[in-house]
């Protein structure tokens, strides 16, 4: 009889504690890098958040900061030369030589469908150029505490720009202060005519979320980023699963898996009442 007691007791310890842990057991991630905080900046996700990487076009967050911080007349007309050509990974652009658009609308481009020549444009436009520019957004990095990374250039292209997740949780926070930041980063589709005497031209958010009007995502900031060496990247200052969270998810290998993680999160939020957990 003690015996079966003791069994009993053995089994029922045993089912709480698996119990316990299958209710907060941490998201499985496939991004590298990742960070989640909540509204208070307490983590509720981490894995390898101080880790430096390449972040491709993550970099066009601290770009228009950067190019608003100048106080531009937003009314200006820009215009692409050859200047803005990418010579070093010769990425393919829509926007041709000889396109003229506001500065406001170059910063939408830029963040919204990532549109490398318009960010390249704000830089060669900033008082100084476009060494001015880069010295300014290695300034405003420190600035901030951004100790782990370094800009040299205004588009991400240049594998030298890296950063880590911690650091670039606070570059979104940063951000979120910015009314045209948070308009242009999540504005689905631009229609633009940049030459005169061509049709007007389409673009659309980079973001699938937006993009696809997802019912489980409010998003109030956003940039997705890739190259070869950053592999997939988002950031992300969002509402879902009833709260809002900075997000950031670094060196994915599939074009889809920051969406896919971002719902692992999404769906751990909704399962789980674990504050903070260290991602597999």
């Amino acid at each position: 009889m003690r015996f079966l007691l003791l069994a009993l007791c053995v089994f029922l310890t045993s089912e709480g504690f698996a119990a316990g842990s299958s209710a907060t057991s941490a998201p499985r991630l496939q991004s590298r890098y990742a960070l989640v905080l909540d509204e208070d900046g307490k983590e509720l996700v981490s894995k390898n958040p101080d880790s430096v990487t390449s972040i491709a076009s993550v970099t066009k967050v601290m770009t228009a900061m950067v190019a608003l911080d100048a106080k531009p007349d937003l009314d200006e007309i820009l215009t692409i030369t050859g200047e803005d050509k990418d010579t070093l990974k010769h990425s393919f652009s829509r926007m041709p030589i000889g396109s003229q658009l506001s500065r406001r609308v170059m910063l939408k481009l830029a963040l919204s469908s990532s549109e490398n020549r318009a960010a390249h444009a704000l830089s060669r436009y900033y008082p100084g150029g476009e060494q001015a520019f880069i010295q300014a957004m290695n300034q405003k990095a420190a600035a901030l505490g951004m100790t782990h990374s370094r800009f040299r250039d205004p588009t991400g292209l240049n594998p030298g720009n890296i950063s880590c997740a911690r650091d670039l949780a606070i570059m979104v926070q940063a951000a979120m202060q910015y009314p045209l930041i948070r308009e242009a980063s999540t504005t689905k589709q631009m229609q633009v005519r940049p030459m005169a005497k061509r049709k007007p031209m389409q673009y659309k958010v980079t973001n699938r979320f937006l993009r696809n009007n997802s019912p489980n995502w409010t998003i109030y900031l956003s940039k997705t980023g890739y190259t070869e060496e950053a592999g997939r990247c988002l950031v992300m200052q969002a509402k879902t699963a009833g709260r809002t969270m900075t997000i950031v998810l670094l060196d994915a290998s599939g074009k889809l898996t920051p969406y896919g993680d971002s719902d692992r999160i999404r769906k751990w939020l909704t399962k789980s009442s674990r504050r903070v957990a260290s991602a597999h």
